[in-house]
């Protein structure tokens, strides 16, 4: 009885990857109109939604749907909407946390928005950057942490490198003041106040500096290994 369900398994299983002929035929006869002798079924828009041709110009009647026609969103260069995406979520985390949440001391203010802009990261933004990426995997260049976003542990690492961010931004920000008083050269004190947009370009330029070093030292050590792997070979 053991061997005769065995073999059953056997015989399944190499069934399994069998071409499947019929199916073929049915995809076949899906794309053709068999009712009007087997012509092709038309791709013209207006046949397909069964609108009417009457009134409309000769571009829009002769339309038809293109599967591999490229939308305009995806002729926009992936560096622009990756540097867009970050410094939009950027300025909204500084709109509705740091703005939004009247916290008096600066410590616990820096901390929170950077908690909460590495959490965003983590679970929106890179996700979204899986989304849009093709099998170049074109936005690793702008993640620190370019893993699967099922990998939890960069949760938390976002999540302290972005408390980090923030505090290379607070620096950023008190060296503006320092320099826009040096120009000034008066006794009056200038505070630049923090709002969305430069807010957004600082951490940005913040966050892409060390994503750049990282990229670097990670762009230096493949090309150690492979330098070294030939060297081996030989």
């Amino acid at each position: 009885m053991a061997k005769k369900n065995k073999k059953i398994r056997e015989t399944t299983i190499e069934n399994f990857y069998d071409l499947r002929l019929d199916k073929i035929d049915e995809l076949v006869a899906a794309l053709k109109d068999e009712d009007t002798g087997g012509e092709n079924i038309s791709m013209n828009i207006a046949d397909c939604t069964g609108e009417s041709k009457e009134g409309m110009s000769e571009r829009t009647r002769n339309r038809e749907f293109d599967p591999y026609k490229v939308d305009r969103f995806s002729r926009i260069p992936a560096w622009i909407k990756a540097i867009f995406i970050k410094f939009w979520f950027a300025g909204m985390v500084c709109y509705f946390v740091m703005m939004g949440l009247k916290i008096g001391n600066d410590l616990d203010r820096l901390v929170l928005v950077g908690a909460v802009l590495g959490v965003v990261v983590d679970v929106l933004v890179n996700p979204l950057f899986r989304y849009m990426e093709s099998d170049r995997r074109e936005y690793n260049a702008y993640m620190m942490f370019p893993f699967p976003f099922r990998a939890f542990w960069t949760f938390f690492t976002n999540l302290i490198y972005y408390i980090f961010v923030l505090v290379c931004v607070n620096f950023c920000y008190l060296g503006l003041n320092e320099l826009l008083n040096l120009i000034k050269g008066t006794t009056e004190v200038i505070h630049l106040g923090v709002e969305p947009l430069l807010f957004g370009v600082i951490t940005v330029a913040c966050d892409m500096l060390f994503i750049g070093i990282k990229n670097g030292v990670v762009m230096l050590v493949k090309k150690y290994k492979k330098s070294d792997k030939g060297a081996v070979n030989v």
